[in-house]
């Protein structure tokens, strides 16, 4: 066996150990989380796993799911404008809450944010898959029983998001939840001004292509 297979082989058993480790954050999240910055046992490879995965599920639950949950409008649907959002959403979080913690004495760096916040999202590729399959089965009455667990991997991952903000900013309860109140606040400043910015360049490209096809139709 080669030196490169056997490190390939190495990184691999190092990401399959990394990302079922996330099973041991949604479960005991104290623990886990603490130990996934501090004592090294999260990856960043593993985190974008579960990111992707998350995004996967939307795309599934879009276009898989029974049409009794859902019934998009296909003429309208535009896929890339359905995940760029999530993604957007999922980075702007994270430079919020670093940029917010560093200033509040935050002990976790971007990366740490980025991976806890990832682990953290693991209830819901695992709840939400098997539901796509359950859609087939159930019918309108049983929508109630849909539900429920439709809410419960959105509450179980806003739980774990404030549990990781916890353990590696090492912040207490209370203030854990006015870090993550302030950083949606944040958020919504960054989108604001990332908007406003982009205005600011169309609006600007329109005005110098106004002029140059002003001047030269005046000139020619």
């Amino acid at each position: 066996m080669s030196v490169r297979t056997l490190v390939n082989k190495n990184r691999l058993l190092h990401l399959g150990k990394t990302l079922r480790f996330s099973l041991h954050c949604i479960f005991r999240p104290f623990d886990g989380f603490w130990d996934l910055t501090h004592e090294g046992r999260g990856s960043i490879g593993a985190a974008n796993i579960i990111l992707i995965l998350c995004v996967l599920t939307q795309v599934w639950t879009w276009t898989y799911s029974s049409f009794i949950f859902y019934w998009p409008q296909w003429e309208y649907f535009n896929l890339f404008m359905q995940i760029l959002p999530s993604v957007v959403l999922f980075l702007t979080w994270c430079i919020a809450n670093w940029s917010l913690t560093t200033l509040m004495d935050g002990k976790g760096k971007l990366k740490h944010i980025y991976m806890a916040t990832a682990y953290a999202l693991t209830p819901y590729p695992l709840i939400r898959i098997p539901m796509i399959f359950l859609s087939h089965v159930l019918t309108v009455d049983e929508v109630a029983f849909y539900m429920v667990f439709y809410n419960l991997s959105s509450y179980w991952c806003v739980l774990l998001v404030v549990c990781a903000m916890m353990m590696i900013h090492d912040f207490s309860f209370g203030k854990a939840i006015f870090t993550c109140l302030a950083t949606i606040v944040a958020m919504m400043i960054i989108i604001f001004l990332i908007i406003m910015f982009f205005s600011l360049i169309t609006q600007s490209f329109g005005y110098f292509i106004s002029l140059y096809k002003e001047i030269a139709f005046r000139l020619y």
